[in-house]
This record gives structure tokens, sequence and C-alpha cells, in this order.
């Protein structure tokens, strides 16, 4: 797992050479635009509970099928190991979002992840619809400007909307 930092220079240095003016200059936004990306983090990470709960309600609420006898998340075990995983990809989110780089979220958690849910006969497609669900959500809270460091934040959420769409893909 890198951070932006680590990433930058491991490559540079791999190469022997040193940092451009452009890379100093991204490193430098991200630095810059660091609180906002901590009060993201933070936002996300506080309201982890609502965001998993809301994007389950909602998934099924679409998709009846999933809570009904013989559905993937009928039985609380079930039901619980849904919003566990939910909740797990969520974190690995948050630590992207916090690194502002995705390997942690590729390496640690979506790595084999759709084989995972088809060895275990769960539709990928609705972990994707779940997953999307949790991305409005959390763009929901993250966008909310009471209480955050002021600025435009776009392209934060940008970056965050990536996130969520790699983990959307990765078990579709």
């Amino acid at each position: 797992m890198y951070d932006a930092f680590t990433r930058v220079v491991s490559q540079r240095d791999a190469r022997g050479e040193f940092l451009s003016s452009a890379q100093i200059d991204a490193l430098s936004k991200l630095v810059s635009d660091s609180n906002k990306r901590i009060d993201t983090v933070n936002r996300i990470t506080g309201n982890a509970s609502a965001i998993v709960t809301n994007a389950a309600r909602s998934l099924f609420a679409e998709q009846p099928q999933l809570i009904a006898p013989g559905g993937n998340a009928y039985t609380s075990r079930r039901m619980a190991a849904c919003l566990r995983d939910m909740e797990i990809i969520l974190r690995y989110v948050t630590y992207a979002i916090f690194a502002g780089d995705a390997s942690v979220l590729e390496d640690r958690c979506l790595n084999g992840l759709r084989e995972t849910y088809l060895a275990l006969g769960t539709p990928g497609s609705s972990v994707a619809v779940g997953v999307q669900k949790m991305k409005d959500e959390a763009l929901a809270i993250a966008n909310d400007t009471n209480g955050i460091t002021l600025g435009d934040c776009s392209a934060l959420m940008a970056e965050v909307a990536t996130y969520f769409d790699r983990a959307a893909a990765a078990v579709a």
C-alpha cells in the first residue's frame, strides 16, 4: 500500500529520476487540500453505520428477492454478512480517500472479491448496486458544507466517487 507521496517517489527512484515540477505541484495540491480530505474521511467514517444501513435498505427495497426465503441475504446470519461486507468495502474506500491512492482498496479489499462472491453464489451485480448506493449516501454526507473546511471540493468528490466505482466494477 502506498500513499500518493510514496508512490510518486518510489516510481521516480526506480527510474533514477528527480521529481518533475508537475509531480511536485500535484503533491503540493494534495497537501493544501488535506483538511478537505480529512473532513471527508471523518464525515464518512462518522456516518458509516447510517451509510451502510441506508444503502442496504434501498438495495433490499429495489431487490426484495435478496431478503426473501432462498435469497442471498435471507436469514439473520446472511444479512449480517452482507452488512459486514458493505462496511468493509466502505472502510477501505475511506483508507483510499485518506491516502489519495486506490492501492490499499485494490490490494486489500477488491483483489479476488468477485471470485469470492462467485464461489458463494452471491450476485455480484447486487453487490455492485449496494456499493453504488453507498457512494450516493457517502457523497451526500461528504458534500454537506456545514462545519467543514471551505473551498472547492469537486475534484475530491470526483476522486471519492472513483473509489466507489472501482469497488462496484470489481464485483459486478
